[in-house]
């Protein structure tokens, strides 16, 4: 296998797209999930996000990295007009209509209706996905904008939880195969996932 090696002034060189998917590979294959919103006004919107993460488990904290908001960006507005949204785990059987979500909508367009995806509503007001297996809905509870290139990471705490009962082990963990759950990478390549094993958890002694 031929290896190169790149530096920034490479990076600077490359067409914007190349790179855009290029450096977008970079991180590995990503989480996958629809985030559903609503503004004010009763428009639902629903966007597809790959920049979710872990931020803490007491109290249930998630983070999510949004764009910079040089073009209109539904999503983050309406996080921002109501302060709450949710995330839909995708799997096999509504993937492409979840990437179709990205295209962009008018606002006063919802991508549920124009995608034929059902939407429905349980504690939180913003929306569901209904093929969703794990549903997760959430409140803002911070916002910070990065300097560095215009992005937004908004910090939402876990508020609602709804999930097939029988993909949770005794010890609490999820098994997001069994739902179903796809993952990322770049931009467009979907992926099913085959686990390994689960490990122990890593004490010295166990050397």
């Amino acid at each position: 296998m031929k290896l190169i090696n790149l530096e920034e002034s490479d990076f600077d060189a490359m067409n914007k797209r190349y790179r855009t998917n290029f450096i977008n590979c970079l991180s590995g294959f990503k989480s996958l999930a629809l985030a559903g919103t609503i503004n004010n006004d009763g428009v639902t919107n629903l966007a597809p996000v790959s920049s979710v993460i872990h931020v803490g488990a007491n109290p249930p904290l998630m983070g999510m990295l949004m764009r910079p908001n040089t073009v209109p960006r539904h999503t983050l507005k309406n996080i921002l007009e109501t302060g709450m949204w949710t995330l839909n785990h995708v799997s096999e059987d509504f993937y492409q209509q979840a990437h179709q979500s990205s295209a962009r909508f008018d606002k006063e367009v919802s991508e549920f209706t124009a995608l034929g995806i059902v939407e429905e509503y349980h504690s939180s007001k913003a929306p569901y996905v209904q093929k969703a297996k794990i549903k997760i809905g959430l409140s803002l509870e911070e916002k910070f904008d990065i300097q560095s290139n215009g992005t937004h990471f908004l910090v939402g705490r876990v508020t609602e939880l709804i999930l097939p009962e029988d993909i949770i082990a005794d010890d609490g963990f999820i098994d997001l195969e069994a739902a179903g759950t796809l993952t990322v990478s770049g931009l467009d390549s979907y992926h099913k996932t085959n686990k390994l094993e689960r490990l122990p958890y890593a004490k010295v002694s166990n050397l």
